[in-house]
This record gives C-alpha cells, structure tokens and sequence, in this order.
C-alpha cells in the first residue's frame, strides 16, 4: 500500500511542470500558434531563479527575476513569430538551444556543474504540510507535503477553463485562433492578443521552470526539464487545446513518470528501460488519439456522402 501510495503521491510531484506547460501553451494553442520554445521558456525560469537565489539568497527576488524574463522571452518569440511572421516552430527550437546554451556558458563561468541553492526556505517550499488534511488516510499522504505552485497548477486548470470560454479576452484568443478575417472585421487586434496569449504561456512555462529548479530539485542543471514542455505539447495535441481534456492527459504523463522512476527504484537491473516508460506512454497515446480523430473524420464525411 505504502508503494501505491508514494506512486500517486510522486505523480502530483511530476505532473505540476507538466499542467504548468501544458495550460501555458494552450493560449498560444487557441491562437492558432505552437509554441515549441515551451521547453526552452521553463529551462530559462529555472536557470535565472536558481543563479538569482544563489547570489541574492531571496526567493521572492528569484521568482520576480523568472517572471521578467518570461516576459522577455514571451516578447522575443511573439516579435519573431507573430510581427516578422518568422516560422513558430523554428522560433520555439532557437529558444529551446538558446536557453541551453546560456545555462551551460554560465556554469562554465562559475566552474560547476550545477547551481545548488538548497537551503532551509527551499526546504520549506518544497513541502508544504496541510495539517489534518494530510492526516486523512489514504488521500493525505498523497497530496500532502507539495509544493505551492504544484497546488496551483490543478487549480490553474479551472482557472483557464473559465479565462478561455468565459471572458472577453478568452473569447478573443478563440476568434483570433478559429478566423483571423473575423477577429479583424469585429475590430480585435490580432497581434495584440498573440503577444498577450504567449507571454501568459511564457510566465507559466518559468513558473514549472521555478518550481524544479528551487522547490524540487534546489539545483539547476541543463536538463532539469526532462522533455517537461514537449511532454506539455503532446498533452495539448492529445487533448485537442480544452484546458480540463489536456490536464487529463498531463497527469496521465505525470503518473506515468512517477511509474517509471519509483519501479527503476525497486528494480534496478532494469532501470533504463522502465525510465522509457513515461516516452513510451507519449507515442501510444498520440498514435491512438491519431486514430481516433481520423475515424471520426472519416465517419462524418461517409454521414455526409
């Protein structure tokens, strides 16, 4: 009991990144954008709050340090993607190398191989404990002991789900993202509503990026995402941009994830290949979700024959 229990537990810890990506990129997803720089946007808020606590020793200044630069980057991609009309997927990709490039050109300069900020407050946020709710048997251990921004990302997806279909501005993003001709002819400024809509998908992405870098890991590396924001992409793709279907598939990904590290924990002549498990899980749920929706393709075009 103990093993499933930590397995759930685990795949809340591993599936608050992926809900963060995932529900960041669906505002460029609704506006008709891929954001492949989801990657690159979490390892950059990462990198900049773990180098800005190392040296500041202030967590508050480390996450005002991501989010500017989410901003940045989110403006960076939209002048590239959005103004220029450069291609979104090569813009995404230049990001994602460039954000690995300034890590590793900054660890060389400090001559390490990581940028460790544990301390006593990282302790602290990285397990938050509920009191007697973490006291109720079964579900208390499970969801017990997180940290806030993995909180935050399941209660981001009601959050979106009513910002996307229940303001102006969500509507917007989906008039934008269904007819650019339409969003014109009803006086929407189109590229005001891109920028705004990677720029939200950009300070989601350094939220998960923070939330690695300081409240699970207390470290940063290059890799530290772990492929967390293509993860956010097939979630995306699989759950055909509704906030409330992607999440689904980002905490199927999560538990997956959680499978794999804690069976590689108990058996361990095995371990590489249980590690493929959350990859394996990506391409099977793709393939069928292919299908899926070329079936149904196919079925609505026999009804109209």
């Amino acid at each position: 009991m103990d093993f499933i229990i930590k397995i759930f537990s685990d795949s809340l810890y591993f599936t608050g990144p992926i809900l963060l990506c995932t529900l960041g990129g669906l505002f460029a997803y609704k506006a008709n954008m891929i954001n492949i720089g989801l990657e690159g946007m979490m390892l950059f808020g990462g990198f900049i709050s773990a180098l800005i606590l190392f040296f500041t020793h202030s967590w508050i200044i480390a996450f005002i340090a991501a989010i500017l630069l989410a901003i940045l980057l989110g403006l960076l991609f939209s002048y590239f993607g959005v103004t220029k009309k450069a291609n979104f997927i090569i813009t995404g990709f230049a990001i994602n190398l460039l954000a690995i490039a300034v890590g590793k050109y900054v660890l060389a300069a400090l001559g390490s191989i990581d940028i460790n900020v544990i301390s006593d407050v990282t302790r602290q946020m990285a397990a938050i404990d509920l009191g007697i709710i973490g006291e109720i048997p079964v579900i208390g251990p499970i969801i017990n002991k997180q940290s806030f921004l993995t909180y935050f990302s399941f209660i981001l997806i009601f959050i979106c789900q009513f910002v996307l279909f229940n303001t102006k501005f969500g509507t917007y993003v989906r008039v934008v993202g269904e007819s650019e001709e339409a969003a014109k002819s009803i006086g929407i400024s189109i590229n005001k509503i891109k920028y705004l809509a990677v720029i939200i998908g950009a300070l989601l992405c350094a939220f998960a990026g923070y939330n690695v870098a300081i409240n699970q890991l207390a470290s940063y590396t290059p890799d530290i995402t772990a492929g967390t924001g293509f993860i956010a992409i097939a979630a995306i793709y699989c759950g055909a941009g509704n906030p409330k279907n992607s999440s689904l598939y980002a905490i199927l990904f999560g538990l997956s994830r959680s499978l794999a590290v804690n069976l590689s924990l108990r058996i361990g002549t095995i371990a590489g290949l249980l590690e493929m498990i959350p990859y394996i899980m990506i391409i099977i749920v793709l393939t069928v979700v292919g299908i899926i929706r070329k079936r149904k393709t196919l079925y609505r075009g026999f009804l109209h024959e």
